[in-house]
This record gives structure tokens, C-alpha cells and sequence, in this order.
């Protein structure tokens, strides 16, 4: 078991699956509030499709990735990591902006569909909210896995497991049996995968320089690979770790440390910031006194 791939799987299967268990468990908390128990087996069949359908996604795109000779390989490759780095920054950022109306969103499209007595309604409206999410897991799982190498299993146990106990917690979010502060969840397993997302983009740009697309900077920048090498053959647990966790590498390029660089950098900095709350539609103006 490669302890670097398991986490960084653990990590992205918790962190996008609670996301998902907080839908489904909002529509249901809601539906069981208004006497509409009956409808819970639609709305899990269409998160069941939908899971299986990212599922189906992922694999497809794995096996093409290990189908091309290079210099294509890499090239798909270096395409995936910047993809599933993209995605996942888009949903970081998206998460935190909409985290405050997303449970009365959800609500007023539970009503929506109940209101038109679809049968098929409900199941429509958790497919798409889940498979959003899934997708979203599946090309940042692919990512990792990728540029795990002989780690790619180990990142789909470490995802499975970290499913697994966003679930036990999406039946805690229902039952409110367990509490627990979303926006400080949310925070700091974003802040992990901006990291983790940094490695990818690091990575895409290491596979861009072996097939000389990138030309510029690929000079070493520096050599670690006596005090904390990333190669299995070193024998360096934390080495390996920070490699497949986060894209650390003992010999990385100039070109390399600084796409890392600039994105941790940057995406950080914006997560990070205060978010402006935007003043409701309709709200009356501050009355001023009058001196």
C-alpha cells in the first residue's frame, strides 16, 4: 500500500463525498419534513446512477491515458493533470461562493418537483446535483493517479475509503446526530487540495518538458535527492509521501517549481481572502439619520 497515494485518494474521496452526502442529505431532511418519506428511493437511484456514471468516467479516461505512446502519452496526460487541476479550482472557488444558499437552493427545487408530481422528478434533480460532483472526483482522482504511477491503486482505495466515511457523515448530516462546522471543514480540506492540485499542475508541466513541448527553464533547479528523495528506490517514506500527495519532486526544473509555485501562490492567496456578502435583492437602504 502506498501510504502517498492513499492519502491524497482518501482526501479527495472525503472532501468532494461530503460535499455530495450534504446534498442528498438536504433534499432528504427536507422531504422527510414534509411528510414525503415515500420519495427517498428515487432520489437514491439517481445518486446511485450518477456515482455510477462518474465511475464509468474515470476508468475510461485512466485506460486511455496508459493506451498512447509518447510523446501523445504524456501529452494526454499533461492535458488530464491541467484538466482535473482546473476543475477542481473551479469547484473550490464555486463551493465557496454558493456554501450559503446552497441548502435553500436545493429546497426550492425539491419543492419545484414536487409541485409537478414528476415521478421521475426527484430522481433527475439528485443525478445532476451528485453527478456534478462526481465527475469533478473522478478527473481529480484520474489526475492523481496518473502521476502516482505505481500508486494508482492505492489512490482508489484511499477514495473509496474516504467515500465510505463522507457517507457514515452524510447519515450523521441527516439525523443530526453528529455536528460539525462545514466551513471550517470545507476550508481547510480546500486548502489541502489547492496544494494537491499544485502537484498536478507541477506534474503536467514535467511531462510537457520530456517531450520538449516546453523548452524554457528546464534546467534543475535544485537537487534534495541526498537529503529527501521521492523515489521508491530511496527508501524515503516522507519523500514518497510529498510526491504523491503533493507533486514534490528532489529535482524538480526551474520551469517545474515555478508553475507550483505561481499556482499555490495564487489560488491560495484567493481562497483565502474574505468572502463579500452580497446585499439581497430588494433589501431596503440604511435609513440615515438626519443630524
Amino acid at each position: 500500500m502506498d501510504l502517498g497515494g492513499f492519502s491524497s485518494g482518501a482526501l479527495t474521496g472525503l472532501r468532494e463525498g461530503v460535499e455530495a452526502a450534504l446534498i442528498i442529505s438536504i433534499i432528504c431532511a427536507y422531504l422527510a419534513r414534509t411528510g414525503h418519506r415515500g420519495q427517498f428511493p428515487r432520489v437514491f437511484l439517481g445518486a446511485g446512477l450518477a456515482g455510477a456514471l462518474s465511475a464509468v468516467l474515470g476508468v475510461a479516461l485512466y485506460v486511455t491515458v496508459g493506451s498512447f505512446q509518447a510523446p501523445y502519452e504524456q501529452l494526454f496526460e499533461a492535458g488530464t493533470l491541467l484538466l482535473a487541476a482546473g476543475v477542481v479550482t473551479w469547484m473550490l472557488f464555486w463551493m465557496r461562493r454558493q456554501a450559503a444558499s446552497v441548502k435553500s437552493e436545493l429546497q426550492a427545487a425539491v419543492d419545484r418537483a414536487l409541485n409537478e408530481g414528476s415521478v421521475t422528478a426527484l430522481a433527475v434533480l439528485a443525478f445532476v446535483a451528485v453527478l456534478r460532483e462526481g465527475i469533478e472526483t473522478s478527473l481529480f482522482l484520474v489526475g492523481q493517479a496518473a502521476s502516482a504511477d505505481q500508486g494508482a491503486p492505492s489512490v482508489v482505495v484511499g477514495a473509496v475509503v474516504g467515500l465510505a466515511v463522507a457517507a457514515l457523515l452524510g447519515i450523521g448530516f441527516y439525523q443530526g446526530s453528529r455536528r460539525i462546522h462545514l466551513g471550517t471543514f470545507f476550508r481547510w480540506t480546500g486548502i489541502g487540495l489547492v496544494f494537491i492540485a499544485g502537484g498536478l499542475v507541477a506534474k503536467a508541466a514535467h511531462e510537457l518538458i520530456e517531450i520538449s513541448v516546453v523548452t524554457v527553464g528546464n534546467q534543475t533547479l535544485f537537487d534534495l535527492s541526498g537529503v529527501l528523495p521521492h523515489e521508491p528506490e530511496g527508501g524515503n517514506v516522507l519523500g514518497q509521501f510529498l510526491h504523491v500527495v503533493f507533486g514534490y519532486t528532489a529535482t524538480p526544473e526551474v520551469t517545474t517549481f515555478v508553475a507550483w509555485l505561481a499556482y499555490i501562490v495564487v489560488v491560495l492567496t484567493l481562497f483565502l481572502r474574505p468572502v463579500r456578502r452580497l446585499a439581497q435583492a430588494g433589501a431596503p437602504a440604511p435609513v440615515r439619520s438626519q443630524s
